[in-house]
């Protein structure tokens, strides 16, 4: 596995250290030259790369067919892109997977504790399941708008003190269980006009 360091030095810092170190422990490859492909529920087994032209052989020769992602942080290949000319070595660098890698991820993580309302435990366990599928609360989530920024924490104290409200006796509209109300199952048909393999026949990875 990846050492914290180069995890700190690397990552996107609009994400924090803590998380980081989560998210690669929790998805990331110790290989930054791994490569995995993915159609529906099925990983097509390849031959593991030896060398950087390797690796990007094997992500040009699927991109578009297959689900396919990438080095540490297993980045979606194909994401944002019109053509395999396109792909840049940067994929399987070590560094620049991680700096990309965590900036996306910093973006689902930013979502789904926008969608909660605070930063609550729930929140990791479903960006990394976002991250996994391409999908959260039914859309996909890799082409949603950063929100920029979290919601506060509520503190012990600003709770004990606010107001009773006429609405606090209504039941809440996000389930208490950690689940996502309205996830729908992944599209394979999400790819359009862009090479989006995240959106193409998502499996569970792994």
């Amino acid at each position: 596995m990846i050492d914290a360091a180069t995890m700190h030095q690397c990552a996107d810092p609009g994400l924090r250290p803590a998380i980081v170190e989560k998210f690669i422990r929790a998805v990331g490859a110790p290989d930054p030259l791994a490569v995995t492909v993915r159609t529906g529920n099925r990983v097509i087994l390849v031959t593991p790369p030896k060398t950087p032209d390797d690796a990007m052989e094997l992500v040009r020769r699927y991109v578009g067919q297959a689900m396919v992602r990438v080095g540490v942080t297993q980045y979606p290949a194909g994401l944002g892109i019109t053509d395999v000319s396109e792909l840049k070595p940067d994929l399987v660098d070590t560094c620049a997977n991680i700096r990309m890698g965590t900036a996306l991820f910093g973006k689902v993580y930013r979502i789904v504790t926008n969608w909660y309302g605070a930063p609550v435990d729930e929140v990791f366990g479903d960006a990394i399941e976002a991250w996994k599928s391409g999908y959260f609360d039914g859309k996909y989530v890799f082409d949603e708008p950063d929100p920029g920024t979290l919601p506060a924490r509520k503190r012990a104290s600003e709770a004990a003190h606010k107001p009773p409200d006429d609405d606090a006796a209504k039941p809440a509209s996000s389930p208490d269980d950690g689940t996502v109300q309205g996830k729908e199952p992944d599209n394979p048909n999400k790819a359009g006009i862009r090479i989006d393999l995240t959106g193409i026949g998502v499996g569970k990875p792994k």
